[in-house]
């Protein structure tokens, strides 16, 4: 005869446990919103951590904001040698401050030589073209 050892937990703490994955959901939504509307920064979100961000992957909050995909996702975090599957919450002080420098810089276009003519002229680099190259 065999003695089951799993042990089944009581019905008010898996309900509990539930109101908070729910509640946890619902403010990443929220804040996945704000983000996409310009309303707060990915920046911020790295550099505050707020509780529902600690245990959402760096790869999702990227994503959230605009005109970002997974190729420039995955692009920019191998820059930084960082996998996007891991959770903002387990960052280390120095990953979070370089990606949220990188995310605050801006991009400049390089300027042109004064001493060399330029023989075509380029259309303008934004800040999509620069990150795509570098």
């Amino acid at each position: 005869m065999t003695q089951q050892t799993a042990m089944r937990t009581s019905e008010p703490q898996r309900l509990r446990a539930l109101g908070r994955a729910n509640e946890i959901r619902l403010a990443r939504a929220g804040l996945k919103r704000r983000i996409a509307l310009g309303e707060v920064s990915a920046a911020d979100v790295l550099l505050g951590c707020p509780d529902e961000a600690g245990s959402w992957p760096i790869g999702e909050l990227l994503i959230s904001q605009r005109r970002w995909g997974t190729t420039r996702c995955r692009k920019f975090l191998s820059r930084n040698q960082i996998v996007e599957t891991k959770p903002i919450g387990k960052l280390t002080e120095r990953q979070r401050l370089v990606l949220a420098a990188s995310l605050q810089a801006p991009v400049e276009a390089p300027v042109a030589s004064v001493e060399a003519p330029v023989a075509s002229v380029e259309a303008p680099v934004t800040r999509e073209m620069a990150l795509a190259v570098a």
